[in-house]
């Protein structure tokens, strides 16, 4: 995009910095967008699905049949409402905690790659950025019990820190399954392995992967503070938890952040075992074939191709779709389960999914280490391409670049025989075990 902008507009001189702080703020735009506008739907989405649950309708009168503008209402008249701090609270954490929680949840979506090439800044550990900045949500809602000045918020307070805690071990032990299938910690890199059929989806790798899947849902399901794992603000216990003492703007900033976690979660999820933006059925490769392909600069310098737009418009709209489903599938959970004791959430955690978590990532090694039959490799597209052919590309570079004569620290050029095995392996050339690796 910076370049885009460079190109047309500021030119390759001194102002060439333009581009790029432009480029910048249009993806802070694009991301503060996808949390506000996304909780604001997710939020009418949970009424309705309640309400449908419960036996009755939900929102049916602001804004038409099905109330499409009550969020929306119910938004301004947060603004509207008064900003009250407690006289015993805290003033400077008390009022900075919304927006520490808030913060951490729109960070995280600056590495998650809504398609091949649609995302704010492309990171290649980027599991790793998503996972550590989303754990400092938990931050925001330390600091708001704390400042608060109320033992009920501070109750809620130290259950989310150790229930967060908690969970990130499983969580995290999940996670390295489909980056060790992978090899690569870069989460377009992963979705892009996974193109084709549903066969090629890394949930179906192995029954392992399958029921790592699941552990990863309900840990993700439980470090966003959902029901029934929501002891933080366990209404019938601690009156409201950690956003007890809060109200107007500042409180509807602790639900933007759940709902934008909710969706950062699923977006995760789908990326790491669901295909990411990939479809069922590759409909956005064929349409890209019949238009061309999908090479850059088809239509003008630093411009995609036909082809590349229609597959990248498809694949935003597969992510998006499936990440919806999984808020869904949270909501419909909240609404079917009962709330947990603060002792059966941490059981659950301790007793059940690191255990199962530990055993499905020794069967998912296991499972490739013995090269077993996948159904990944239905179609005879091999997803190790794509890394492999990053890492020639790398050599590549590696070998072009020439250390200074006086550095004694450099790391020599790279052999060339070692490129052209790279380059057997990205071609697949060469099998192992009777299987492309």
């Amino acid at each position: 995009m910076a370049e885009f902008f460079n190109e047309y507009i500021f030119g390759n001189g001194p102002w060439s910095w333009l581009g790029y702080v432009v480029a910048a703020l249009i993806a802070c735009i694009l991301v503060i967008h996808v949390v506000a506008v996304g909780a604001m739907g997710f939020i009418w989405l949970e009424r309705k699905v309640a309400g449908r649950i419960q036996d009755r309708l939900g929102p049916t009168r602001v804004g038409g049949k099905f109330g499409w503008l009550q969020t929306l209402a119910d938004g301004i008249k947060l603004i509207a409402k008064e900003d009250f701090t407690p006289d015993v609270a805290d003033r400077f954490l008390f009022k900075i905690a919304p927006y520490v929680a808030f913060a951490a949840s729109f960070s995280a979506f600056i590495a998650l790659p809504f398609a091949d090439g649609v995302v704010a800044n492309h990171v290649n550990t980027a599991v790793f950025f998503v996972l550590a900045v989303l754990g400092l949500e938990v931050f925001g809602v330390i600091l708001a019990g704390y400042g608060s000045g109320s033992k009920w918020s501070l109750f809620g307070a130290m259950r989310e820190a150790a229930q967060v805690v908690s969970y990130e071990v499983p969580l995290g032990m999940c996670v390295v399954v489909p980056v060790f299938l992978c090899g690569t910690m870069n989460l377009t890199t992963i979705g892009n392995m996974q193109e084709g059929f549903i066969t090629n989806w890394l949930v179906f790798n192995d029954p392992f992967t399958f029921v790592i899947a699941m552990v990863y849902f309900t840990c993700a399901t439980a470090s966003v503070n959902r029901a029934p794992f929501d002891l933080a603000e366990a209404e019938s216990e601690l009156v409201a938890g950690f956003h007890t003492e809060y109200s107007g703007l500042r409180w509807s900033l602790f639900f933007m952040a759940e709902y934008g976690s909710m969706f950062l979660v699923s977006g995760l999820a789908v990326i790491l075992f669901f295909g990411g933006s990939n479809g069922p059925i590759p409909v956005g490769d064929w349409l890209a074939n019949l238009l061309g392909g999908v090479k850059e600069g088809s239509i003008g310098a630093n411009l995609p191709s036909l082809g590349a737009i229609t597959v990248g418009v498809i694949g935003v709209a597969n992510f998006i779709l499936k990440g919806v489903i999984g808020v869904i599938v949270m909501i419909w959970i909240r609404w079917t389960f009962p709330r947990l004791r603060i002792d059966q959430v941490m059981s659950m955690c301790l007793k059940y999914c690191v255990p199962i978590a530990a055993f499905g990532f020794i069967g998912a090694v296991g499972w490739e280490v013995l090269d077993l039959p996948t159904p990944n490799n239905l179609d005879e597209k091999s997803r190790y391409e794509y890394h492999e052919k990053w890492s020639h590309e790398y050599l590549e570079t590696q070998q072009q670049t020439k250390p200074a004569a006086n550095d004694r620290h450099a790391r020599q050029a790279v052999p060339t025989e070692a490129i052209i095995t790279t380059v057997a392996v990205s071609q697949n050339a060469v099998e192992v075990n009777g299987g492309k690796q």
